[in-house]
């Protein structure tokens, strides 16, 4: 597949889930490049922007499994992963999988379980398994989890680990659409909501060839170290207590590919990885307490950073 015929395929998917989502381009292609570079997606906003339609607008799009588990503090880890139940004809165990168990997962806020519900979706984010009584599971592919959480509420909720935070390859928001915007909201949803009329325009077979081709889309070895030189920079800024892991250097790569491919390119430019910088790093990051009261957002310190550390001169990028 070339990069024209990848970013075709992969533009359908954007414009089939605009058909729910309304003037969130930039959040909807990130989405999706989450998704074929395949990661994990947290979207973190206030409640009625469409943290959940984007989500089931995504999951119709393609022809895939899709499973939709509501976090709630009584919620056990078995609820998500599955359990063992003994068949008495057979008189052994059989495993019964949970809803993990799926193409795309949204776990629709994720925040109100406790952490070790939470901590259930830790190993199946990272090595695409389950381990029930010490058997371990396979989960299929592709396998993509979106979470959803509301930053505004306290009561009755668990801040994710920061060791899940570091498991999403991007976080992302929404925010309020603008008067136009909502005004053709309302429109839309005169008669019916139009994520009634979603049809699937990819296939699995069609998803995994996409996510291959995400793997193939070049880097220079001068991006690669400005990559490293903005995730080392996150572990020396003068407001930061805690840095972007190499695991965020690799997020910060797959996001640049992906966004590369989206847009019909074979290689990554300095723009890609500008683009990308906020949503695959600032959530990884740990602020110290005194900056944190004085105001100082992570999205700051990335920015912050951007516009410090210098851009190399990529050479021998091929033509496309």
């Amino acid at each position: 597949m070339d990069s024209n015929e990848f970013a075709a395929r992969a533009q359908q998917l954007v414009d089939r889930i605009e058909t729910v989502i309304v003037g969130k381009r930039e959040a909807v292609e990130l989405t999706v490049a989450a998704f074929l570079a395949g990661g994990h997606l947290l979207i973190e906003d206030i409640p009625g922007v469409g943290k959940t339609m984007l989500a089931r607008s995504l999951a119709l799009s393609v022809d895939l499994v899709f499973k939709r588990i509501q976090f709630t503090p009584d919620l056990l880890p078995a609820d998500i992963t599955g359990v063992s139940v003994f068949n008495q004809a057979a008189g052994t165990f059989e495993f019964r999988p949970g809803p993990l168990f799926a193409n795309v997962v949204l776990a629709d806020e994720v925040n109100r379980a406790t952490p070790k519900c939470q901590a259930a979706l830790l190993e199946g984010m990272e090595e695409f398994q389950v381990t029930a009584d010490g058997v371990t599971h396979e989960l299929p592919r592709p396998f993509f989890v979106i979470a959803t959480e509301n930053p505004i509420e306290y009561e009755g909720t668990y801040s994710l680990p920061e060791a899940q935070l570091d498991r999403f390859l991007m976080r992302v928001s929404l925010g309020y659409p603008s008067p136009a915007e909502e005004v053709q909201i309302l429109e839309r949803q005169m008669i019916s909501h139009p994520i009634e009329r979603v049809q699937a325009v990819l296939t699995r077979e069609d998803v995994l060839g996409l996510q291959r081709g995400v793997r193939q889309v070049h880097v220079d070895p001068s991006l690669k170290g400005y990559m490293v030189e903005l995730a080392n920079a996150t572990r020396a800024h003068e407001a930061v207590e805690l840095g972007a892991s190499p695991r965020g250097s690799i997020a910060l790569m797959r996001c640049s590919q992906a966004v590369a491919a989206l847009a019909g390119r074979p290689y990554v430019v300095p723009d890609d990885i500008k683009r990308v910088a906020v949503p695959a790093l600032a959530h990884r990051l740990i602020l110290k307490p005194q900056r944190r009261l004085q105001g100082v957002s992570a999205e700051q310190v990335v920015n912050d950073l951007l516009g410090k550390v210098p851009v190399p001169v990529a050479e021998g990028v091929p033509s496309p």
